[in-house]
């Protein structure tokens, strides 16, 4: 098995590609033949140690893969050798060959790809589950959703329009603007240029908004909550402001915790507003509601309502350079790994 190593905490040197024992699938898991794996700033905070739920180094990380079935094990019904799968993964992700649980394995649908297959589980679900489980998206709803053009930016604007009238306001640099709209960003708004803060409020007449997804963290999570207006809802989901260019950044690190707003049940009742907090990573024992929001998900796939925008394609040789990608926020979609 060949796989994309953490060495150690560090820059994107750190990764190296090595080779280790085929994995043997227990009772209940199938092994996976991966064509293509996805690559999310999780598992770059993972190799900067700023991820607290990654496996220490060295280990090899990952959420999300597609590929073939080749081996199947004891007690497994309904998935065979040669079915082309997606699957999320608890980590182990970042190699040609994976066991998983064959309850966190989907059949692909005819037609998607391995690149694309790869590209849907983690941010799909993420933008699915808050939209439509935490959020429950109302049409003519305003969405405000910071890093708009990544993987789950762009995955949320396109379920944005599977819904009447939701007006959505996308940051990312100005470069990236052409592509929100081209997702269906009601107004991307340029964050190296202007305050957000501000523009939302103009852009709104000063009535605010219903629903801010936030993957910054910090003194941000008080910004987007001072933007909603009655019966908003803030989700927390991310804490891309910890990690600045290659490495982590301890001074922004302090930065952003002690600029965390203190929230009350008493304030939040007299405001009318909702905080909630979503970590795909810690709803893996919920493997049915999981099951049912990627199936829906890849219906919405077959309607033609969604397809994942792929940024780059990288070859684990080049690891590294995908991470920095990610890092140093440059990419526009999806960043894929291929064995």
């Amino acid at each position: 098995m060949r796989a994309v190593w953490i060495t150690k905490a560090g820059g994107p040197e750190v990764l190296a590609v090595r080779e280790t024992p085929d994995p043997q699938p227990d009772r209940g898991e199938v092994r996976i033949a991966v064509r293509a794996c996805g690559l999310n700033f999780a598992e770059v905070m993972a190799r900067q140690g700023l991820y607290p739920d990654a496996p220490k180094p060295p280990s090899v990380v990952g959420y999300e893969v597609a590929g073939v079935v080749d081996t199947v094990g004891a007690e497994v019904t309904g998935l065979e050798v040669g079915q082309r799968v997606l699957a999320l993964v608890r980590f182990g992700g970042h190699a040609d060959t994976v066991c998983v649980p064959a309850a966190r394995v989907l059949p692909m649908p005819d037609g998607l790809d391995f690149i694309e297959g790869a590209a849907i589980p983690v941010n799909y679900l993420t933008a699915y589950h808050m939209l439509f489980r935490v959020a429950n998206l109302r049409p003519e709803a305003r969405v405000l959703v910071h890093m708009a053009a990544g993987g789950v930016g762009t995955a949320v604007l396109q379920l944005c329009r599977t819904v009447p009238g939701v007006v959505t306001f996308g940051t990312a640099s100005a470069a990236k603007h052409d592509v929100l709209r081209e997702e269906g960003c009601t107004h991307p708004i340029d964050y190296r240029t202007e305050d957000y803060v501000t523009r939302v409020r103009e852009l709104t007449g000063g009535e605010g908004l219903d629903l801010v997804l936030d993957s910054l963290g910090g003194r941000d999570w008080k910004r987007g909550m001072s933007l909603l207006r009655p019966v908003g809802q803030l989700i927390a989901y991310g804490f891309a402001n910890l990690s600045t260019g290659e490495r982590r950044s301890i001074r922004r690190l302090v930065g952003q915790l002690t600029g965390v707003p203190l929230l009350t049940p008493y304030g939040m009742m007299d405001r009318n507003h909702t905080v909630s907090g979503v970590n795909l990573g810690h709803l893996w024992e919920r493997t049915d509601l999981l099951r049912e929001e990627l199936t829906a998900i890849l219906n919405l796939w077959r309607d033609g309502a969604i397809k994942p925008r792929i940024d780059q394609v990288y070859p684990f040789e080049e690891a590294a350079a995908a991470h920095r990608r990610i890092g140093e926020r440059r990419n526009v979609g999806k960043v894929v790994l291929v064995p």
